[in-house]
């Protein structure tokens, strides 16, 4: 190790280099965690889009050969060229760090993800990566290799009625110490976000295993509580909802015979387990409801 150290020293890491270099910052490992969260990144902005009107299906694909593919019914990535990058808007949101239309209020004012970092990390993370988008009549692809476009976004064919987005993608084997996704990983999380999501309807294939499950659920977060505690309810579940500027507030409550209390908290469909003001602020409401009754009762 040489004991000099001058402005030769710095090294300056462009584009999406820093991501390769030092996967954990963006994706928090490089094991099954990591691994997982490039699945949930994908996802992630199909439901930004269900949230915002434009989408009802989305379909998340295991294939034998270790690729994933998602797809969704959204209104498509745009395509046209960037004011800002001078190349298409979707290459941009593949290859820069922190763009997207989670970023402009007007777009989405709800979205989730993984510290915002979005899919141009799992871009970055992914040995091939391939998109195909229909949108305005066309259909659009484009191959990336490491984060790299492998030539523009081209026009492969029309689609009159269609919009779509798909996104396949090869986690890359010299940076991951795992290959294979689990199921029951990936389930548990997407059958959340379809409790959480009452009007979209979430595909998860293994075409290992040979399976495919459906998760609906029209009852939205009460039904979540009531299919937790279907085995141990002493009580119906009861149902809150209120918006108050532009926070909207969902809270469903039910007892059970366990002597365990089990809180499960979500901030535009993200798990905060450990926990908030959000959750605290829940549980100071209840105790002064209960309060308040008892003191007007007794």
């Amino acid at each position: 190790m040489s004991q000099e150290y001058g402005a030769s020293n710095i090294k300056v890491l462009k584009g999406l280099e820093a991501v390769r270099k030092r996967p954990g910052m963006y994706i928090g490992d490089t094991n099954m965690n990591g691994l997982h969260h490039m699945v949930y990144e994908v996802v992630d902005n199909s439901i930004d889009e269900a949230m915002a009107g434009y989408c009802k299906n989305i379909k998340i694909t295991m294939t034998k050969d270790h690729w994933i593919k998602v797809e969704d019914d959204g209104r498509g990535i745009p395509t046209a060229i960037h004011e800002g990058e001078g190349i298409s808007a979707a290459t941009v949101v593949l290859t820069v760090l922190h763009a997207g239309g989670k970023f402009d209020k007007d777009t989405y004012k709800v979205s989730g993800g993984l510290h915002g970092v979005g899919v141009s990390v799992v871009n970055a993370l992914s040995k091939e990566l391939k998109m195909t988008i229909y949108r305005e009549g066309q259909i659009h692809y484009q191959e990336f290799k490491c984060g790299i476009p492998q030539g523009v976004i081209e026009v492969i064919g029309e689609s009159p009625r269609k919009t779509e987005t798909t996104i396949e993608f090869l986690a890359d084997d010299s940076i991951f110490e795992v290959s294979r996704y689990e199921f029951a990983v990936l389930a548990k999380r997407f059958r959340e976000v379809a409790y959480l999501n009452s009007f979209i309807s979430i595909t998860l294939k293994d075409e290992v295993r040979n399976v495919e499950e459906v998760y609906h659920f029209e009852g939205g977060i009460k039904q979540f509580v009531e299919d937790l505690n279907k085995d141990t309810a002493v009580s119906d579940a009861v149902a809150f909802n209120d918006k108050i500027d532009d926070v909207e507030v969902d809270i469903a409550v039910m007892y059970n015979s366990t002597y365990v209390e089990k809180t499960l908290s979500f901030v535009n469909n993200i798990r905060t387990i450990d926990g908030g003001t959000h959750e605290a602020g829940f549980k100071a409401g209840l105790t002064r409801s209960i309060v308040k009754y008892l003191n007007e009762n007794a």
